[in-house]
């Protein structure tokens, strides 16, 4: 995966807007980890559909577009997986049971770019300071 990162200049509801769809896909990030904690069974794919049913019931969540919502799932799915890894693998000492999200900084999405249309993922990180 490639990263880019950037300064932006913009306006202020520019940054709000950003800002928004960060505390979004960490809203998404953590409502996914909770539905894994309280469902057993629970499949990437299944993380992936539960976007959708989250996206009907909060407005907000409706804001950020479909990829980007199974972006912050896929996440979910990624921590999860690594500490299974690490239980199989008997890692000594902790095994990373994942976390909930508080100070959440990129939002991860796909971008249909004609410079860009060699990378699968990118993931921007923008600082507006």
């Amino acid at each position: 995966m490639i990263v880019l990162e950037f300064k932006a200049k913009g306006t202020k509801q520019q940054f709000q807007n950003i800002n928004e769809g960060i505390r979004i896909t960490q809203f998404i990030r953590n409502k996914c980890l909770r539905f894994w904690m309280d469902n057993q069974g629970v499949k990437p794919y299944d993380l992936n559909k539960y976007t959708a049913v989250l996206a009907n019931e909060f407005d907000f969540a409706d804001k950020l577009n479909s990829m980007a919502r199974q972006a912050a799932a896929e996440r979910a799915a990624f921590a999860i997986k690594r500490f299974f890894d690490n239980c199989q693998a008997k890692t000594p000492g902790k095994k990373g049971y994942p976390k909930f999200q508080k100070n959440n900084r990129s939002i991860e999405s796909h971008i249909p770019h004609p410079e860009l249309s060699q990378i699968k993922k990118a993931e921007i990180v923008v600082h507006n300071n």
